[in-house]
């Protein structure tokens, strides 16, 4: 059984959470750092790596650390 988590880019994984909200905060190494930029909402914050290709399981970290659910980060990509 496969996972339900894609191998996306950083790129694209970046694409959507700007499309969340999310604002580019820094970057330290390789590891770039969003954080939401919504009102009224608790302040999150997600460490993409910026990598060619990220990791499913890297993925789900990613969108934990967001708070946003897998459909609703896909119908953003």
């Amino acid at each position: 059984m496969g996972s339900k988590y894609p191998s996306l880019k950083s790129s694209e994984i970046v694409s959507a959470l700007k499309k969340a909200g999310f604002v580019f905060k820094s970057q330290k190494g390789s590891h770039a750092k969003y954080v939401n930029n919504t009102p009224n909402l608790p302040k999150r914050t997600a460490i993409v790596p910026m990598h060619d290709l990220v990791a499913k399981g890297t993925l789900q970290r990613i969108l934990e650390q967001a708070d946003l659910s897998l459909d609703d980060f896909l119908s953003k990509l």
